[in-house]
């Protein structure tokens, strides 16, 4: 077991979440499932999640970034993550179980890192009006 693993409180649904999850992301599955915890990868990642009840409920406040190579992965990411949840700004959705995702392309970071300071900032006023990040809309920036 990894050193630290994020642990979910789901409402009763954390195998439907589970289960949601691994039928995204490569390499994934539930390492094993009781009525009150379920243990799963996510591309290798370990997660937990308990069914707690209604108690808590996610908020932005924690979010999972996922690092994506190309449009193709942000396009995928996106449109399956976001299906029956709700699409933000700046590349953040909430899925249908309320947890927050980043769907981040690679290119963001290089494009705001670059030499020129200017570019930079229009690359980042183009990413702040965007919902879905868009890279060839960036590199046009």
């Amino acid at each position: 077991m990894q050193k630290i693993t994020p642990f979910l409180w789901f409402d009763g649904n954390a195998e439907e979440a589970a289960k949601f999850y691994i039928s995204i992301f490569k390499n994934s599955k539930i390492v094993s499932s009781n009525p009150m915890i379920v243990e799963f990868t996510l591309d290798g990642q370990e997660f937990m999640a308990l069914n707690g009840g209604p108690k808590f409920k996610f908020t932005e406040a924690v979010s999972f970034f996922v690092s994506c190579k190309d449009q193709q992965e942000v396009d995928y990411y996106w449109e399956k993550l976001s299906a029956g949840g709700a699409k933000g700004q700046c590349g953040w959705l909430k899925d249908k179980f309320g947890v927050s995702w980043q769907i981040i392309p690679k290119a963001l970071g290089e494009l705001m890192s670059g030499p020129d300071p200017e570019k930079s900032q229009r690359v980042m006023q183009a990413m702040l009006k965007m919902t879905k990040i868009d890279i060839e809309g960036l590199k046009r920036a």
